[in-house]
């Protein structure tokens, strides 16, 4: 789901779901038509299979049998599992599993927390969002995550540099790997204290990093991966 992220879904797509993940999107291919979306989906998992931020699992459905993947779940072989919010893909590579699948179907778990900011679901991490501080970026062009946010309109296009901690990893992605920083400016109820991030780079959520890139806003990849401010071609510094 190039389209970020809907499992984005980024999403998810959908614009993520490291060389998996789904737009709320497991590993990409370079192109991934987007078959539609799906309200939800429940099944009997007949196998489950761990990749690095996803499971991705086989289901028996009323329908059939069908993949899906989600943010990393302690799910086993037997247990009936509801995948809600769905992108169903078609033709879909993971390179960590070394396999395409003509469909599956990006979501997360019924009952598992939703991603307020994209559809890419699966904020699996133990950072402490709540007491984040990193320092501004030094050099041209730097801001803190608040600042590309609440600027994004006269930042629209331009190169900047921010510093932050990775606090969501989707990778593989429509060929890029998204992430989420958090410096600890901004605040939570105006959406300001997040921003999102396309690389070519690994990285690890945790981690905190300097990143250069693009500001790009009402970016819309289509099937719900539709952002208002985000950073685009990042390149990141450790």
């Amino acid at each position: 789901m190039k389209t970020l992220l809907a499992v984005c879904l980024v999403i998810t797509a959908g614009l993520s779901w490291a060389a998996d993940a789904p737009p709320t999107v497991a590993a990409a291919a370079d192109s991934v038509p987007v078959a539609g979306t799906v309200a939800s989906t429940t099944g009997a998992v007949l196998e489950s299979l761990d990749v690095p931020g996803f499971t991705y699992l086989r289901l028996k459905t009323k329908d059939g049998e069908t993949w899906a993947a989600v943010p990393t779940a302690a799910v086993k072989k037997g247990d009936t599992v509801t995948v809600e919010n769905g992108s169903l893909m078609n033709n879909f590579e993971s390179k960590t599993l070394k396999r395409t699948f003509a469909t599956i179907l990006f979501g997360s778990l019924g009952g598992a927390p939703a991603d307020p900011v994209s559809p890419h679901s699966g904020l699996t991490t133990n950072v402490d969002v709540e007491n984040i501080k990193v320092a501004k970026a030094t050099g041209a062009n730097a801001y803190t995550v608040a600042e590309i946010v609440t600027k994004s309109a006269e930042l629209k296009d331009k190169p900047v540099r921010v510093s932050g901690k990775i606090v969501k990893y989707n990778p593989e992605i429509m060929d890029k790997n998204w992430i989420h920083l958090r410096d600890g400016s901004g605040s939570a109820t105006d959406n300001t204290n997040d921003i999102l991030v396309t690389t070519k780079n690994a990285a690890q959520i945790g981690d905190t990093v300097t990143v250069k890139g693009t500001v790009r806003i009402d970016k819309n990849f289509g099937s719900g991966y539709a952002y208002k401010v985000m950073i685009e071609d990042g390149t990141i510094e450790k």
